[in-house]
């Protein structure tokens, strides 16, 4: 199979958004640093969504998702923004 994208749609509380923005931007780069399967991370704010942000993700293969998904910084970043958010989408895509 093929690179695995992801877009997650993310409900930010309007108190948080600054916050949440400035820890996914650093978890971005972690990501594409210290994950060689990691080919793209962008964070993506829509320009008529407020509270709305996306991320887009592309991994080279299922081996790639899975090892970013086993990651310890996924489940520390996903710890420090849960109660930042009021939902989160996801799309897992074959790219």
């Amino acid at each position: 199979m093929g690179r695995i994208a992801l877009v997650v749609e993310y409900d930010v509380k309007p108190e948080h958004m600054q916050a949440f923005k400035t820890l996914m931007q650093g978890h971005a780069r972690a990501t594409l640093a210290e994950e060689a399967g990691c080919v793209a991370f962008e964070l993506l704010t829509p320009r008529d969504m407020p509270g709305k942000l996306f991320l887009y993700e592309c991994y080279a293969d299922d081996a790639a998702f899975a090892a970013h998904n086993a990651s310890a910084r996924l489940a520390e970043t996903r710890e420090k923004y849960k109660d930042m958010l009021s939902g989160r989408r996801i799309a897992v895509c074959d790219a």
